[in-house]
C-alpha cells in the first residue's frame, strides 16, 4: 500500500498543472470562434443567440441569464439585442467584465449602403464612393445608434482585415483576466492571425477580376466584407423594414440593368420578398449566414458563392 501511495504521488507529481478554466459568454457565433482559437483549452465560452435566431430581435432565455452569473467576460459586438440586455446582464453579475471586440473598429453607417426610392441611379452613387471619414461615424458608438445616417452597422466580423484588430481585443482581455495564460493565448493568437491571412488570400483570389462588381442582399450583413474586396453590396431591406412596392421594383430594374441573377438571403430573416424579386428576374436565392460558427469556412463558402454568381 504504501508502495502504491508513493507512486500515485510520484505521477500527481509529475503531471503537468490543469489548466485553469475561463468562463465566457459571446453574443454571437463568429465570436465564439475567435475566442476559442485564442484561449484554447483555458477557456469555457458560451454563445447567447443561438443559431437561427436574429442578433437584432434575440431575448436572452431565463437560464442563459443564470449562466452568465459564472462568466468572467462578456465579449459584445455592437449587435442590436446587446443595447437592451447588456445593463440587464451587468445587473444580473456585476463582477462581469464587459468587452467590446470590436473596440477601436470604425463602423460605417447601413443606410449608406440602403436602397432608396430615388432609382437606380442613386445606388450608382451610394455604391461608387469608398466609405471615406464623411461616412463614418466617430469613436464606437452603441449598437443601434442613430444619427442622419441611421444605424452603425455591427458586421464587422464579415471582414477579415477587421478581424485582425477583433482578435488583438480579445486577446488583451483573457490575457487581463487570466494573465498566467498570456504565453498560451499569445501562441494561439499568432497561429489564428496566420489562418486570418490565409482566408484573406484565398478570398482574394476567389473575387479577382471582379472589383466593382454589384451583389444583391436581402439584409445588408455584407457591407464591410464588400469594402474589403471592392464589391458594391446592394440591399433590398434595413432596419426590418420589408420593402415597399416602389423599392422592389427599383431593385428589380437594377438587377435587370446589371444583368444581376442571384440575391443572397440569410437564414436568420424571411425569404419572400427575395424570393419575389428572383422569380422577377429570372435568377436565384442563394444563402449567405453571415452568423455561421465556423467563422472561416463560412467566409470561403460564401466567398465562393459571391463569385460564382458575379462571374
Amino acid at each position: 500500500m504504501k508502495k502504491l501511495l508513493l507512486a500515485l504521488a510520484a505521477l500527481l507529481l509529475a503531471a503537468p498543472a490543469m489548466a485553469a478554466d475561463l468562463n465566457v459568454t459571446v453574443s454571437i457565433a463568429p465570436l465564439k470562434f475567435f475566442v476559442d482559437r485564442i484561449g484554447g483549452d483555458r477557456v469555457r465560452s458560451e454563445v447567447m443567440v443561438p443559431p437561427g435566431a436574429s442578433p437584432a430581435s434575440y431575448e436572452p432565455r431565463p437560464r442563459q441569464m443564470v449562466r452568465l452569473d459564472q462568466s468572467a467576460i462578456f465579449f459584445a459586438i455592437g449587435v442590436p439585442f446587446e443595447r437592451a440586455w447588456l445593463p440587464r446582464m451587468q445587473s444580473a453579475n456585476p463582477d462581469i467584465a464587459v468587452v467590446q471586440a470590436d473596440a477601436g473598429i470604425e463602423r460605417m453607417s447601413m443606410a449608406a449602403h440602403h436602397h432608396h426610392d430615388e432609382g437606380v441611379h442613386h445606388h450608382d452613387e451610394a455604391g461608387e464612393h469608398h466609405h471615406d471619414e464623411a461616412d463614418h461615424h466617430h469613436g464606437h458608438g452603441e449598437a443601434g445608434e442613430a444619427d442622419h445616417q441611421g444605424p452603425l452597422d455591427p458586421h464587422v466580423w464579415n471582414a477579415p482585415s477587421l478581424c485582425v484588430k477583433m482578435a488583438g481585443n480579445i486577446l488583451a482581455a483573457l490575457v487581463a483576466a487570466d494573465p498566467e495564460g498570456e504565453a498560451a493565448y499569445k501562441a494561439n493568437y499568432e497561429s489564428l492571425l496566420a489562418r486570418i491571412r490565409e482566408v484573406d488570400g484565398r478570398i482574394r483570389e476567389m473575387l479577382h477580376g471582379l472589383s466593382g462588381s454589384r451583389f444583391l442582399v436581402y439584409h445588408p450583413s455584407w457591407g464591410y466584407f464588400a469594402r474589403d474586396y471592392g464589391l458594391i453590396q446592394v440591399p433590398v431591406e434595413l432596419e426590418g423594414k420589408e420593402p415597399g412596392p416602389k423599392e422592389l421594383a427599383s431593385v428589380i430594374a437594377l438587377a435587370r440593368e446589371e444583368n444581376i441573377r442571384a440575391i443572397f438571403a440569410q437564414p436568420q430573416f424571411s425569404s419572400k420578398s427575395a424570393a419575389t424579386i428572383a422569380r422577377a428576374i429570372g435568377g436565384e436565392v442563394v444563402v449567405a449566414d453571415p452568423l455561421a460558427a465556423r467563422w472561416d469556412e463560412n467566409l470561403l463558402q460564401v466567398a465562393a458563392r459571391f463569385a460564382e454568381a458575379l462571374k
